[in-house]
């Protein structure tokens, strides 16, 4: 029986902790989802690295990649070039907006973070944005220039930032017989915003779950990706106390989760021109998280 994961170290945007559990498992292809109207999340495409289900069919759960060596960089919007061996860390970025919040926009707070992603591409980083849908609905242009640039990939954070378990850090559920189609209406939104490629890969929203959880989206062909660094950006004003955070938990093969979201992260900017330039300094490249995912099937 898989119990909730709940390693409470920070608080995510809307109050909710962010938490982590991982495995590894083999390179299949992703399992469409039957009767969804969604799209494929990786339809037309050469199969993205996910892993295998769990026991019993279960959603695999991803937390980190090999903790030593890492792969061949140099492909564009990939990992970054370099010898082989080296260690591989990936940085993420949770989109986060409610599906209520709409009103909360329209009086001008601000739910994305351009300087943040002009950053990325400015510093080289490739990097994953988890979004919500209604994050892709209300930032249309911003999720359809983020899914064009090879340096970044996008996947699914739900569609309306509602956990999928109970008493998941006051977070408003889903029940059971809707996760399937609030995971599906965000792959929707995302075809709507002209996002290209959206990844076969989900992260719950607070990183709760439990067994019923990866029971429901089990049929979707997903991989529930969770992270091993809480680099503590949500609600935070001190960007070196957050970068020192960041710093002290990378390891090699390291999933570092952030956010994307200006009126609830203010510093993230500042963080990341803070800690790419150190953990380069320390032999670090970056890497997408399919990329991490493929290199943990190989060490397999």
């Amino acid at each position: 029986m898989i119990s909730l994961v709940r390693r409470t170290t920070a608080l995510c945007v809307l109050g909710a902790a962010l938490t982590a559990c991982g495995t590894t498992g083999t390179e299949v292809p992703p399992r469409p989802a039957p009767s969804a109207p969604a799209p494929s999340p990786s339809a037309s495409r050469t199969p993205t690295p996910t892993l295998a289900p769990g026991p019993a069919g279960l959603t695999p759960v991803f937390e980190h990649g090999p903790r030593t060596g890492g792969t061949k960089g140099g492909a564009e919007g990939g990992a970054e070039g370099g010898a082989e061996g080296g260690k591989l860390v990936a940085l993420t970025f949770d989109a986060d907006m409610t599906a209520d919040q709409g009103p909360r926009a329209a009086s001008g707070e601000r739910f994305d973070n351009p300087g943040l992603i002009s950053a990325l591409r400015e510093l080289k980083v490739p990097a994953t944005v988890f979004m919500t849908g209604r994050w892709a609905e209300e930032y249309p242009d911003e999720a359809r220039s983020i899914g064009r640039d090879p340096r970044f990939e996008i996947a699914n954070h739900s569609y309306s930032h509602y956990a999928y378990t109970d008493d998941c850090y006051g977070l408003p559920t889903v029940s059971a017989d809707r996760m399937r189609s609030d995971l599906e209406r965000a792959y929707t939104a995302f075809e709507k915003a002209g996002v290209p490629h959206p990844m076969p890969y989900f992260r719950f929203p607070g990183g709760c779950y439990d067994k019923a959880a990866l029971e429901e989206l089990s049929a979707t062909g997903v991989t529930a990706v969770q992270w091993d660094v809480v680099s503590g950006d949500a609600f935070a004003t001190d960007a070196d106390a957050v970068t020192r955070q960041v710093l002290d938990g990378v390891r090699p093969g390291s999933v570092v989760v952030m956010h994307c979201t200006r009126s609830a992260a203010p510093v993230t900017e500042q963080v990341v021109r803070a800690v790419v330039p150190e953990l380069r300094r320390q032999g670090y490249r970056f890497a997408k998280v399919s990329e991490l995912i493929g290199a943990a099937n190989g060490h397999a």
